[in-house]
């Protein structure tokens, strides 16, 4: 089986890669040649644990090849996905420009039947509009060539993308005939295999399970961190009152942690997406507004500590930043708590210095020669006022304390994901500042 995926980003990059490695012949199709040159070479152009050793196999043996010319590949192609990026108009609705690019290139190209799929994730009703431009490219060409729509959105967690594509929950998919289904029946074959479900459905209805899916888990964050503010004004702990209610089986554990907000390349931007479509369809969808607005709050929370204990007054201090990365396990800076948080302290005159085990690079690109790097995270803490822990990296849960009173000016820590535990951090007598937790005052 032959397929194309258009798009070498984080979607478009595993999933070609994961088809290829169950023995589908996929070529990876981007743009960027500089992309393209250093994927045939083996450099990756992000950060998942597996890939780059499953990318270079797969090339090795023929299955994945990349290229910058879908029009080269579509020959006995029997699916082409659309994997491209969706980024958020300043309105908050995705912007759609590059998936109709596509389009309009597999209309102006094709010379056969396949299914056109949609694997980026795109608002409410998009796949009818990939349809309808590619049935104008075809008029242009005064052709009519069969072919068929669908939406299979990806319900990737990075860090564990390899894991979540070749041993998923469930698939979604969405069609529009029995031909279509048929196809990505046969394309996700050797991924049910073991019983994991493939859900068939409307197009729409997919669509919509996608923003509906990460809105969802968006919610259940703020609504722990709405909670776990309350929890400081009152005096109880945000970590009780989660074990609490966790163990209820129709609420379960996930995704109610507090800490810092959401970030990444999905939930900010699903969130945003789905109230605007709400609202051109003059429906206010009020919950997920909340939602937004709670996480931008909170992004500002592990500031405000700062600025509280140093009654306001921080310039010409020193703090030193653990985590930069959005989540552990991955590069991803976009919409990472921590670019929020360092730049309130650069505003407030503060110098910052920062340590991400795989995100030092992306930091560099994105933040420039304003703060200072770290060679490791205790680097970081040398001449310190402060430790604000943002991202939760497995190396920064035990600490040793005794290292950090050595290099730091101050003992005191800011916890933005409630690593570590109130106890231990009086025993050492070090102040200690977490979300949704009465504070360690020493």
């Amino acid at each position: 089986m032959r397929i194309a995926m258009v798009g070498s980003g984080y979607v478009g990059l595993v999933s070609a890669t994961c088809f290829a490695e169950t023995g589908v012949e996929v070529s990876c199709i981007d743009v960027d040649r500089q992309k393209i040159d250093k994927l045939k070479n083996g450099v990756m152009p992000i950060y998942e644990p597996g890939l780059e050793d499953m990318v270079v196999s797969n090339q090795e043996k023929g299955r994945l090849v990349f290229s910058t010319s879908l029009k080269q590949h579509l020959s006995g192609t029997e699916a082409v996905f659309i994997a491209v990026g969706t980024p958020p108009d300043e309105d908050g609705s995705a912007d759609l420009r590059y998936v109709l690019d596509v389009a309009r290139e597999i209309g102006s190209n094709m010379d056969h039947y396949m299914v056109v799929v949609t694997k980026s994730t795109v608002p409410i009703g998009t796949s009818k509009k990939v349809k309808d431009t590619i049935l104008e490219e075809q008029k242009k060409r005064g052709v009519i060539i069969p072919f068929d729509i669908a939406s299979n959105p990806e319900f990737l967690k990075e860090g564990s993308a390899i894991g979540d594509f070749l041993k998923p929950e469930r698939i979604i998919i969405g069609t529009e005939s029995e031909e279509a289904e048929k196809i990505m029946r046969r394309l996700y074959k050797p991924f049910v295999l073991n019983n994991h479900p493939i859900i068939f459905m409307d197009i729409i209805s997919a669509e919509l399970t996608k923003y509906a899916a990460n809105s969802m888990l968006a919610t259940r964050i703020s609504f722990m961190n709405d909670i776990a503010n309350f929890c400081e004004i009152v005096g109880a702990d945000i970590n009780a009152v989660r074990k609490g209610i966790g163990s209820d089986s129709r609420i379960g554990s996930k995704f109610i942690y507090a800490g810092v907000g959401y970030g990444g390349s999905c939930f900010p931007k699903d969130v945003k997406a789905l109230v605007r479509t709400g609202d051109e369809n003059n429906y206010s969808l009020d919950i997920l507004k909340a939602v937004e607005n709670v996480n931008n709050r909170q992004k500002e929370v592990l500031f405000n500590k700062v600025m509280s204990h140093f009654k306001g007054d921080i310039k010409g201090r020193r703090y030193a930043i653990w985590g930069l990365s959005f989540k552990p396990r991955t590069d991803d800076m976009r919409e990472a708590p921590a670019l929020m948080i360092i730049k309130r302290l650069l505003e407030a005159g503060a110098g910052v210095v920062a340590y991400d085990p795989v995100a030092m690079d992306e930091a560099r690109r994105k933040i420039g020669d304003g703060i200072e790097y770290a060679g490791d995270q205790y680097e970081a803490l040398v001449d310190a006022d402060a430790l604000l822990l943002v991202t939760e990296w497995n190396e920064f849960r035990t600490l040793n304390y005794k290292v950090l009173a050595k290099l730091m000016k101050n003992k005191l820590v800011f916890d933005g994901r409630n690593l570590y535990e109130p106890l231990e951090m009086r025993e050492y007598g070090f102040t200690y500042y977490s979300i949704g937790r009465e504070p360690v005052l020493i």
